[in-house]
Formats: C-alpha cells, sequence, structure tokens
C-alpha cells in the first residue's frame, strides 16, 4: 500500500496544544489547503466550489511517535476512564489518519499555486498532509445518530477574558478565532491550578493565559 500527500495544510496552529479536539468547534478558525506538485492542474476541483463543506483526510504528522493502545483515556471524560480506541478520535491508532469536516470558504486559482481552498473550522496542525478531499454530501447527514459518550459529556465551555490592550495586538481579524480556541480549554483534562500559567502559540503569536473555575484570563500576549 502507498500514499502520498495530496496537498499540505496551513492553519494557526504551530503546535498540538490548543489545537480544538474536533473540526467545526472553533468555527472561525482559518485554513488554507494547498495542493502539492503533481495534483496543481485546476481541473482537480472542478465542481468543488459548488459544496459549502468537505471532508479532509489526513495524517497525524505531529505524532512523535507511532505507538498506539487498545484503550485511551478521552478527554472528554476528564482523561481518567479508558475506552476502545476504535470508540474515539484519539490521534494515536494502528493507521494515524484523520477526518475533518471544515467548512469551504472559496476555491480559487492562484498563477503559481494552483488551486487553493481556504476553509474554516480546521482542528490540524500547521503543515499538516492531506491525503484526500472529499466533498460532504447529503447522504452523510444523519439526524437520527447516536453519539455514544459524547453525547453525556459535552466539551467545557470557558469564558474568555482578553484586556483590550492585548486584543489590539492580537488584532480583529484573529480575535474571535482565538477566543474560541482558548474557550475550548486547551489545558489537559487533569491539570486544574488556577496560579498555573498556559501558553498556545497561535498565528505565531505565543498566548498565555491563566484559568480561574470557569473563566481563562490571557495575561500577555509575545509576538514573534
Amino acid at each position: 500500500m502507498h500514499m502520498e500527500p495530496i496537498a499540505h495544510i496551513a492553519t494557526p496552529f504551530a503546535t498540538k496544544f490548543g489545537v480544538p479536539r474536533q473540526a467545526g468547534l472553533a468555527p472561525s478558525t482559518p485554513g488554507r489547503v494547498v495542493l502539492a506538485h503533481g495534483f496543481r492542474d485546476p481541473d482537480i476541483v472542478r465542481g468543488l466550489e459548488g459544496f459549502s463543506h468537505i471532508w479532509l483526510i489526513w495524517y497525524f504528522s505531529a505524532n512523535s511517535h507511532g505507538s498506539w493502545h487498545p484503550t485511551v483515556r478521552p478527554p472528554r471524560l476528564g482523561g481518567n476512564q479508558r475506552l476502545g480506541v476504535f470508540a474515539t478520535r484519539s490521534p494515536f491508532r494502528p493507521n494515524p489518519i484523520g477526518l475533518s469536516c471544515v467548512r469551504l470558504l472559496s476555491v480559487d486559482i492562484d498563477p503559481d499555486l494552483g488551486p487553493v481552498l481556504d476553509v474554516s473550522g480546521a482542528d490540524l496542525v500547521d503543515g499538516t498532509p492531506i491525503l484526500d478531499i472529499k466533498p460532504y454530501v447529503a447522504p452523510d447527514v444523519h439526524p437520527e445518530a447516536n453519539f455514544g459518550f459524547t453525547d453525556e459529556h459535552q466539551p467545557r465551555q470557558l469564558a474568555v477574558v482578553v484586556p483590550d490592550e492585548l486584543a489590539a495586538v492580537v488584532g480583529p481579524e484573529l480575535l474571535p478565532a482565538l477566543v474560541q480556541v482558548l474557550g475550548l480549554d486547551p489545558r489537559p483534562a487533569y491539570q486544574h491550578d488556577p496560579e498555573r500559567s498556559y501558553g498556545v502559540v497561535f498565528a505565531g503569536m505565543d498566548v498565555r493565559f491563566r484559568v480561574n473555575d470557569a473563566t481563562l484570563t490571557v495575561t500577555e500576549v509575545l509576538l514573534p
């Protein structure tokens, strides 16, 4: 079996820490899919602009090792309860393949890069290789579906406070996406120290913050 990346995605996430745990949870987060050499024929995306969402099938390239276990501890369950790896979206899998449904904002033809897809709501680290792109179609929607343990354990949502002077550093274009990302509580499930400072690298900025109860406060934004 042989597979090669057909594209790579550019996102604000330089590291895994802070990346939303599912696509669509931070819908304002921008992404840009650039096709690899050999796939830059404009005909390859003909008709794709008619779809509002697409599936990205991708490779967990940011995993530091390829090991996996039959059971994992989902963050949604507090990191204490184990479930089978095939009952979760854990990145550590027998075959490290990810699946994300993102909103397709535009399909552009760049004179140098060929087809470029602007998307939003992605949950991928910057530079992640894309293995395939498929349109999201009506049969993908199942209103009667059950969602297992995720039905009872919704993601924790934090109130996010960004002081005006730091919001100005982030800028109005990126601020909504950053607030959505931080509101998802990027901390490990077992860490709840209100005195501890955390940092997320977002769009090249080192965003420092603390969490007290259900409120996350940005304390510093460091530019590169």
